[in-house]
């Protein structure tokens, strides 16, 4: 017979809605700091050129079906033709050094002030000021596996793993209160931390890679392959039908 565990009310409103209050206005600041603190990108005209290259062969083939056949084949024969179309003109990779360009380590050291940082500091903070509290339950059961994750700075090995440590729920916070920020914030927030390291980690933010071979290739073979319909062939026959 298991007898389950009761929580002190007052860790309610001093434990655990203040650590959900830190972590949001901690966000906020963060936002507006990394306002500050950015800087306007330098943009390759060369890599422009290209991703707007890509951008109208994908409107072309997208939308095929609502321009007559001679058309299609005409923007068609602009892109894809031998050695002078513009998907098969070639062009040199856009070389970005970070030793030769000074602007991408400031970034990258921005980027660490305003999302690494504050997550230590106010973490190691909480972990401190917290330490050894119990503040809510999840309403479903846990394997042991989750008890690493869910109750940091507790060795309580009989404890049920569904009880959420202090420092557990300031991480958990950190990482879901991302609908908040986007509907405080909108959505391109610099508060949600969890999409900044995943910008960061993926490179999100590069809308065209270095070497543009690959997705011109890509999509003169998508160009190359459309079976043009042309939808609009019958249009006013069945305009006058629908009225």
């Amino acid at each position: 017979m298991t007898t389950d565990l009761i929580v002190d009310p007052q860790i309610r409103f001093w434990v655990f809605l203040p650590i959900v209050v830190i972590t949001f206005l901690v966000g906020i600041l963060r936002h507006y700091i990394s306002i500050l603190l950015s800087s306007q990108k330098k943009v390759e005209i060369q890599q422009l050129q290209d991703s707007q290259l890509i951008l109208r062969a994908r409107v072309l083939r997208e939308n095929a079906k609502y321009i007559p056949k001679t058309s299609f084949l005409i923007r068609k024969h602009a892109f894809n033709r031998e050695e002078e179309g513009y998907l098969m003109q070639k062009r040199p990779p856009v070389t970005q050094n970070m030793m030769t360009d000074p602007s991408m380590m400031t970034d990258m050291l921005k980027g660490n002030l305003t999302n690494v940082l504050p997550m230590i500091i106010i973490g190691g903070w909480i972990n401190w000021m917290f330490s050894g509290f119990i503040t809510t339950k999840v309403p479903f059961p846990l394997t042991l596996r989750f008890k690493s994750m869910l109750q940091r700075g507790i060795e309580l090995s009989h404890l049920d793993a569904s009880w959420v440590s202090s420092a557990s729920w300031y991480f958990l916070n950190v990482f879901g209160l991302r609908s908040i920020y986007a509907l405080v914030l909108g959505e391109n927030n610099a508060a949600d931390q969890s999409k900044q390291m995943q910008d960061q980690m993926s490179g999100a933010a590069m809308a065209m890679p270095n070497d543009p071979k690959v997705p011109f290739k890509a999509e003169w073979e998508a160009l190359e392959i459309v079976d043009h319909q042309w939808v609009l062939a019958d249009v006013e026959n069945s305009i006058m039908q629908s009225d």
